[in-house]
């Protein structure tokens, strides 16, 4: 059993809190990433449910225990950190067996466990080899292995993968994914890299400034976030964020509008709102037969392409309704389209896109609080 119970944790450096009254249920068996900027308390909520860091105010369970002032290794836990931390001078079967061996295991259960475990993270025949002689993911793996004979209820992984090379990254999430189908245990995983957290978790909390913005699968941070941090944080690129503000019409902003009904939603006119929308969200206009809804054209001109392989992404200036100079340096004049390969478009030319009604979001501009996710149903019959 490893669930994970986090009941108004606090942790406070002096004036600094670093987790503000975090609540966490993470379910036996889940893969859950802990999501946010450096600095954002990630790791120190990670630190407090593994005990090395005990909390100011609240409470933490894991299988049902209440471990709040239990040492780490009363927990039924086991941890892999970003350094590997491997002892150079001890063989790979020695590293893994190291903590077995501490605890005075049996010879036999010791050599069953570290079979099992190197099995697991594919490392037969390397058994007898120096930590200098191997790879950065086969050190990795080491690590991992130590932990599993452990058989904890949970795996707290602190960026893991975080020292690795681009490719090795790739390869290593895939390796983690594997190992969680075939153990079943419960992974807490701290990571600042999205792609980790949006290819391996079954639910991802986003935390800002110690705060829990938002604890949901991937694909629902993604398409419906709680709030603008969310909304920025979560997809690469970020989403385009315009400031403007509700009329009768709908939404208004410098340089374009959005036409829908406000009265179908939770506004009021002249209230201040951020309009959301990801790249690829974003169309030229000689795409728009293939969405049900567009908005209204926007106008625009090209400033820089950045070919990416399977997509372009073309970073667009906008043009003042009145004026036909480009503004150089406000970013509300400013969108992000992500395009085909083999898209005509070039660089300095006038371009015409508009929105997917149906992915535009809508947030609150003073709280960033979400209103609403998608136009469609809003729109006017006008």
């Amino acid at each position: 059993m490893g669930e994970i119970q986090l009941n108004d944790v606090t942790k406070r450096y002096g004036d600094v809190t670093a987790v503000d009254n975090m609540n966490l249920d993470l379910d036996d068996g889940e893969f859950i990433c802990l999501v946010g900027p450096s600095g954002c308390g990630k790791s120190t909520t990670m630190e407090i449910i593994a005990g090395l860091t005990m909390p100011t105010d609240g409470s933490i369970l894991i299988s049902k225990q209440d471990v709040t002032n239990l040492p780490p290794k009363d927990r039924g836990i086991a941890m892999v950190f970003q350094n590997i931390a491997l002892f150079p001078h001890m063989d790979v079967y020695d590293n893994i067996s190291f903590g077995l061996r501490l605890r005075n295991y049996e010879k036999e259960e010791i050599d069953r466990r570290v079979e099992r475990a190197s099995d697991i993270v594919q490392l037969e025949g390397m058994l007898d080899r120096m930590p200098e002689e191997m790879s950065g993911g086969q050190r990795q793996r080491v690590a991992i292995a130590r932990a599993i004979v452990r058989n904890p209820d949970v795996f707290l992984m602190d960026e893991p993968l975080a020292n690795l090379d681009a490719k090795l990254r790739v390869h290593m999430r895939t390796e983690l994914q594997r190992l969680h189908k075939e153990l079943e245990t419960t992974i807490v995983y701290v990571t600042h890299d999205q792609a980790e957290a949006m290819t391996m978790s079954d639910r991802i909390a986003v935390i800002d400034s110690g705060e829990l913005q938002q604890i949901d699968p991937p694909l629902t941070c993604y398409n419906e976030p709680s709030n603008m941090f969310v909304a920025g944080f979560i997809g690469s690129p970020s989403m385009n964020f315009v400031e403007g503000t509700i009329t009768e019409h709908g939404f208004e902003a410098e340089n374009f509008d959005v036409e829908f009904e406000p009265s179908h939603l939770d506004v009021s006119l002249g209230d201040d709102i951020t309009l959301g929308v990801r790249p690829e969200d974003v169309y030229p206009i000689d795409a728009v037969h293939s969405l049900a809804r567009p908005t209204e054209e926007i106008a625009a001109v090209s400033d820089v392409l950045e070919p990416m392989g399977d997509e372009v992404f073309v970073y667009l200036k906008l043009e003042d309704d009145v004026q036909t100079q480009i503004e150089e340096t406000v970013s509300n004049d400013q969108l992000l389209m992500s395009v085909e390969p083999d898209s005509l478009i070039q660089e300095d030319e006038p371009v015409t896109v508009v929105l997917d009604r149906s992915k535009v979001h809508l947030f609150d501009s003073v709280s960033g609080t979400a209103i609403c996710h998608g136009l469609t149903p809003a729109i006017s019959q006008r």
